[in-house]
């Protein structure tokens, strides 16, 4: 069960706090068990600091906490506050992540089932989306992506397989299997009915919980070759 720890303290010296961390990343390098580390400063008390440190499980953050330099940055961080820190652990019971679950949402509900209602739901109307199979650099617009869908869905039925996908900021990266069969007109190339795939990695820029960005980058080499529309 992933664990986090809420370390909470009264400073002026947030820079110095700062430089701490630092110090402290680089001389737990390679023996760490910390994977994420946040530090907050209160907009109302700017000597407000909070510090927030992820560990996979709470055996893992005893570990990390073991570590002779871990200690050694504590002393000087306990000796930078206005009195003792206080802690507070957590395990963590439910983590969402919302911006993950709509990239999902898109995949899954409007591209495979062509649930198109919710575009507008999923994506900014100004979304500016780049795709290497198209001659322009970029177009705009939530209707570019009702489009593609439709144009894809009646060239093909299809499914993806989303592999992975790895969030940071506002961004999320999806690498993700496509498989189809070729029932329609698909770039001027006939239905052949053949039984399809490709490969590819889209990542998504959010903004106000909307994708507001998208760039996609897929092996469109190899589903024309599956296609013989170009020799092997």
């Amino acid at each position: 069960m992933t664990f986090v720890q809420i370390i909470d303290c009264k400073t002026d010296k947030i820079d110095d706090m700062n430089r701490l961390m630092d110090t402290w990343a680089e001389r737990t390098r390679g023996k760490r068990t910390a994977t994420h580390a946040v530090v907050g400063q209160d907009r109302a008390d700017g000597d407000h600091v909070v510090e927030i440190i992820e560990f996979p499980s709470y055996e893992e953050a005893m570990r990390n906490s073991g570590l002779p330099e871990t200690e050694q940055i504590f002393q000087q961080m306990v000796a930078l506050c206005d009195g003792a820190p206080t802690f507070t652990d957590l395990d963590v019971v439910r983590d969402e992540a919302l911006n993950k679950d709509t990239v999902r949402r898109f995949f899954e509900e409007v591209a495979v089932a062509g649930r198109l209602d919710l575009v507008d739901e999923l994506f900014a109307p100004d979304l500016i989306d780049h795709d290497i199979s198209k001659d322009v650099e970029s177009t705009t617009g939530s209707d570019v992506i009702r489009q593609d869908v439709t144009g894809w869905r009646s060239a093909f039925a299809f499914d993806f397989t989303l592999e992975s996908m790895l969030a940071e900021g506002d961004e999320v990266a999806a690498r993700w299997t496509w498989q189809g069969t070729h029932r329609g007109d698909f770039m001027g190339i006939a239905a052949t009915g053949k039984d399809v795939m490709m490969t590819g990695t889209t990542v998504f820029r959010f903004r106000d919980g909307r994708i507001q960005e998208a760039w996609w980058h897929y092996d469109l080499l190899r589903l024309l070759r599956q296609l013989d529309a170009v020799p092997m």
